[in-house]
């Protein structure tokens, strides 16, 4: 017995130091900026830069336009699947698995050929037009990662006697959606949009090609000209992403149950009796 558990602990203590001894060695080289002592000088040079401030929030506010943009396309769409076509599952399956296979410069590419200035829509010939399509670009990228978190939470749940349950109160499609469904696959939509967040903050090639000031080729361009700031850089998006990791799951452990579910039909055959 006493064999049996320390093997499992030998194997989480070694894949702890792979993950956490490069990190360490990140932080220490961030502090030796000042020759001869630690200091955070890398790090007040990089809050310093107002490059840094417009590329974070640019890619901060394009992941969250990412996150609602992706949630409304893949919430209904994983939920029509899974109650009026399942047939079609595997088809959807294999679409939202594309992005995985066609790399980012094709569809960039793609894009600039179909969406410059000289075609029927536009989208390059302005700042906003060309903003536009980096979040389409980006829902893209995202949508294998937000589609299986948004599926596997709605097979935890019994759609479809909560859909006739709804039904049976006379509410409509779009409010079994929105008030009896969504809430019970928070966790998961909140799962994807952190798995979607990541992959935004770090993304370059969409954001270098189309020439719009994001995170990932800012932190290209320091890392090809800077030696200290690029590992603050690195700790400060490690640090970032781990919030939002500890985020979601304060979030996600508030994730409606079945007494949410009962609490939302509860509503509905209220309002049906009035």
């Amino acid at each position: 017995m006493t064999n049996s558990r320390l093997v499992p602990f030998a194997i989480v203590a070694v894949g702890a130091l792979y993950f956490f001894l490069p990190l360490v060695a990140t932080f220490e080289f961030s502090l030796s900026m000042l020759r001869g002592i630690w200091s955070f000088e890398a790090y007040r040079v990089v809050f310093d830069d107002p490059r840094f401030r417009e590329t974070f929030v640019f890619s901060v506010v394009a992941a969250l336009a990412t996150i609602v943009l992706g949630a409304l396309l893949v919430v209904p769409t994983a939920y029509w699947v899974r109650l009026k076509f399942p047939r079609l599952r595997p088809l959807v399956e294999f679409i939202t698995l594309l992005p995985l296979v066609i790399p980012p410069i094709v569809l960039v590419f793609g894009y600039l050929r179909l969406y410059n200035s000289s075609s029927f829509l536009p989208f390059t010939g302005s700042a906003l037009g060309t903003n536009i399509l980096l979040v389409f670009g980006y829902v893209i990228l995202s949508l294998p990662y937000m589609f299986r978190a948004v599926d596997t939470g709605m097979a935890a749940i019994d759609i479809r006697t909560l859909t006739e349950a709804a039904e049976s109160l006379g509410a409509r499609r779009p409010t079994i959606l929105f008030k009896v469904i969504l809430p019970n696959v928070r966790a998961a939509v909140l799962s994807g949009a952190f798995l979607t967040f990541a992959i935004v903050i770090g993304e370059f090639v969409l954001a270098s090609l189309l020439n719009r000031p994001a995170f990932g080729p800012y932190l290209a361009l320091m890392g090809a000209n800077r030696a200290y700031e690029p590992a603050a850089l690195a700790v400060i998006a490690f640090a970032v992403t781990w919030a939002c990791m500890a985020l979601l799951q304060v979030v996600g452990s508030q994730a409606p149950g079945r007494s949410r579910s009962g609490r939302s039909l509860f509503k509905l055959g209220r309002r049906a009796a009035r």
